[in-house]
């Protein structure tokens, strides 16, 4: 095994060999984001499906959150029968899952189980689509995204069994970079910093964040579809650490009315040949830049409006978008500031673009597609950024702002000749079914805020 705890497949078939590993999880990423798939047996998979891979239905990528398949979907659908697609494992992504006992995960592409094309629609697939673009323009494409969560000490069977109202956080005051409160939960965030250090995702920190219970934890940035699949694993991890000890968490993008909400900021740059090309020579707003940082920062800027559903995909996640809750509300960019969507940060190889809209709910591939897509665009189009903003955007109410309903971002994406040209017919027509998906059953669920509110004084 490798110090990072990646494996190749001959150091699978030696751990399996000395007893060591015994169950492969092969996984793949559904439209939520959610993590599916199946546990192999080591043995067999080294033998048989490393190289061949397995089969699972395609209506996985058309369900909605409790598994029931969900008309009006034209990848799959009653009418077609719900065949199969091909999980084809990518043997770069084979790893020790440190905090699964004996065992290793592998992360699919998804291909037609006909054709053997990738599935398009898929959300691995739509992000490999954009970098091979970004490649194919001379540009490796670097990110990264920063993952806050809610912790609770309750099981996820006892959150379920209160109903999910009454939860007991693990933590109970604001600890945003507090070390006391922070070494409180190490016994469960650290041993989730060390599975994943010891599973082949580096670690950079963790720390409190704004709300009682709530975290961060960082992991190294990488190319643009190794961040991906470190997201997925991290994500996985924490769940299952989780259920392990006993407690849980969330990655809501708004889990509590009172309390702060969980964003996903995803940092962005081009390299070239192991460089940063976004630094320059071009002055802009005191540091330097290159044409490419302000094209890529104007494509983004200018098309975030229409890619709002894969940074914000259910009703949930416009609830984050508050003035003066951290969570950005209008869109401008700045240098280090915090009130922005957009803010530069870094100096010459380490100079990128934060965009702070994704919540915690956010499937990392589609962000990281959408993201890269506008900003190659601005590239390919010389698409300038507006000036740099100076103060207290939450208070700037003549810029445009972010979209605070999940309908309003439907209605974007859907007019969006961009989207259609960047990503493709498919997908959007996809993505917005997923969306409609969850405003209806947003539209028709009866609330805990609705009972209280009207259940006596109506």
């Amino acid at each position: 095994m490798s110090l990072d705890g990646m494996l190749t497949v001959e150091e699978l078939a030696a751990r399996h060999d000395a007893d060591e590993i015994d169950t492969v999880v092969v996984g793949f990423t559904d439209h939520y984001g959610r993590l599916m798939g199946k546990r192999f047996d080591a043995g067999f998979f080294v033998e048989t499906a490393a190289d061949s891979g397995t089969h699972a239905c395609d209506y996985l990528l058309t369900v909605d959150m409790e598994m029931e398949p969900v008309p009006g979907y034209t990848f799959a659908n009653w009418e077609l029968g719900y065949g199969d697609f091909h999980l084809v494992p990518d043997l770069a992504t084979l790893r020790i899952a440190s905090w699964l006992p004996r065992s290793a995960l592998v992360l699919c592409d998804l291909e037609s189980d006909s054709t053997h094309e990738p599935v398009s629609v898929a959300p691995r697939s739509i992000l490999k689509r954009q970098a091979a673009r970004a490649a194919a323009l001379g540009f490796d494409a670097m990110a990264a995204s920063e993952l806050e969560f809610f912790l609770y000490a309750d099981s996820y069977r006892e959150v379920h069994e209160k109903g999910y109202v009454g939860l007991d956080p693990a933590g109970y005051y604001i600890e945003d970079y507090h070390l006391l409160q922070g070494a409180r939960v190490d016994s469960y965030v650290g041993a989730a910093r060390r599975h994943l250090r010891d599973s082949g995702v580096p670690v950079e920190n963790s720390k409190g964040e704004f709300g009682r219970g709530q975290h961060e934890l960082n992991v190294r940035y990488g190319d643009i579809v190794t961040m991906a699949d470190r997201h997925v694993v991290l994500k996985q991890c924490l769940k299952e650490t989780a259920d392990a000890q006993g407690v849980s968490v969330t990655f809501m993008a708004k889990p509590h009315t009172a309390e702060a909400g969980s964003s996903c900021h995803v940092h962005f740059s081009l390299w070239r040949e192991g460089e940063n090309i976004f630094a320059g020579d071009n002055d802009m707003g005191g540091f330097s830049v290159s044409d490419e940082f302000r094209w890529f920062l104007g494509g983004w800027m200018r098309n975030v409006a229409d890619l709002m559903v894969f940074y914000a995909p259910t009703t949930n996640s416009y609830k984050r978008y508050q003035d003066a809750s951290w969570a950005p509300t209008r869109i401008a960019w700045a240098r280090d500031n915090r009130t922005a969507g957009f803010r530069v940060v870094g100096n010459g190889p380490s100079l990128r673009i934060e965009c702070r809209i994704p919540g915690a709910d956010t499937n990392p591939y589609l962000a990281f597609a959408a993201s890269l897509a506008a900003g190659l665009t601005g590239i390919e189009e010389q698409i300038e950024p507006p000036n740099m903003f100076v103060g207290d955007v939450y208070a700037a109410t003549d810029l445009a702002r972010v979209a605070f309903t999940l309908e309003e971002a439907v209605a974007n994406l859907r007019s969006s000749d961009f989207a259609r040209a960047a990503l493709g017919d498919d997908v959007v027509d996809h993505y917005l079914r997923a969306a409609e998906v969850e405003i209806e059953a947003a539209r028709t669920a009866v609330t805990d805020f609705e009972r209280a509110r009207y259940f006596e004084r109506i």
